[in-house]
């Protein structure tokens, strides 16, 4: 006990400096999982009292995080009652340390599962958010390889007008290509657009996001993913219209309406983000809740309580009366009341 309450004092004293926002809530986990370990051997340590009144605390976090049929939470719900009126034996204090480790395990485990997604989409982050800088600087250096300007049709003659992110060019000879007009600001101007649409997205999802105590800024990580995953697919919206690709849309007619289908395209980037958000809220909730609603239901083959031959029937544990019958397993009607020997 004293080492590992030792080894959080180190970890809630450590300086981070400029590592805290990646480091910090590691250290938070391991000051709690050392502390939740210290618990586990206090068990041995306190008086049969302490022990009678934490069992119920102790019941409570084994049916947060373990199955419905793991032999630990089924064996401690048949002693529960034993041990809270002060029967209490060194087996249960070995069974409650064993179920409490187990709980705390597990919920190490669905911890483990929340940082490691926060980790998979800030890498994600990094990743899309260097795409879009080499996109930029490319467009910088080379504005007509990745050229984003349109020729619409109309104009009177010889000549067109050239419609540019950055700039429009009218009377331009009928024989210009757009590309020799673009500009080096344009990629960046469209991913500019796209980042605003993406957003707009971002302050509507607040709506959905709930807080969570959890020591990862899950919720965090998912939203600033959409920004820079809406600056790319304004660029490969745009692309995929000067292309042709999108019928009816292959000529953009003024510099305003390229920077508002950027933005929509921004915007669009929710349809695929929002997968992203509902696992993200999926795995936060799997943290602390009961385990009997994640589970297969064909593996609920054992329920809390002894069998039916030790006196409570369908398998009902000692601290829970089965539905419909009496303190003396008998069956009763629906809304009636319960049966009672005479003299009883």
């Amino acid at each position: 006990m004293r080492s590992h309450l030792e080894k959080a004092y180190a970890a809630a004293d450590e300086y981070f400096g400029w590592r805290k926002l990646w480091s910090g809530s590691a250290a938070r986990e391991g000051v709690c999982s050392n502390i939740r370990n210290a618990e586990v051997l206090l068990i041995q340590l306190v008086s049969d009292d302490e022990a009678a009144g934490r069992v119920s605390e102790v019941m409570a976090l084994v049916k947060d995080h373990l199955d419905a049929d793991d032999p630990r939470r089924v064996r401690l719900a048949q002693r529960l009652r034993p041990i809270i009126s002060g029967d209490v034996t060194a087996v249960d204090r070995d069974l409650m340390g064993r179920a409490l480790d187990a709980a705390y395990c597990s919920l190490d485990d669905e911890l483990a599962r929340v940082r490691s997604l926060r980790n998979i989409l800030w890498a994600a982050t990094v990743l899309v958010m260097i795409g879009v800088v080499n996109l930029a600087l490319y467009g910088w250096f080379s504005p007509s390889s990745l050229s984003l300007c349109f020729s619409p049709q109309g104009g009177s003659g010889d000549t067109v007008t050239v419609v540019c992110p950055t700039a429009e060019y009218h009377n331009q000879q009928a024989d210009t290509d757009p590309s020799s007009l673009a500009r080096a600001t344009d990629i960046l101007t469209v991913e500019i657009a796209g980042l605003a649409g993406a957003a707009l997205t971002v302050i509507a999802s607040l709506r959905r996001i709930r807080g969570t105590d959890s020591p990862y800024m899950l919720p965090l990580a998912s939203a600033v993913l959409k920004l820079p995953t809406g600056a790319l697919s304004a660029f490969l919206g745009l692309l995929l219209i000067r292309g042709a690709f999108v019928p009816g849309l292959s000529d953009l007619d003024s510099r305003a309406q390229v920077l508002a289908w950027a933005a929509a395209f921004g915007a669009a980037q929710h349809l695929v983000t929002r997968l992203v958000d509902d696992r993200a809220q999926m795995t936060l909730s799997e943290v602390g809740r009961t385990t009997d609603a994640v589970i297969n239901p064909e593996r609920v083959a054992v329920r809390e309580g002894p069998p039916a031959s030790a006196g409570s029937p369908n398998g009902a544990g000692p601290h829970d009366e089965p539905h419909g019958s009496d303190g003396d397993g008998e069956p009763v009607p629906d809304g009636g009341p319960p049966h009672r020997r005479s003299g009883a």
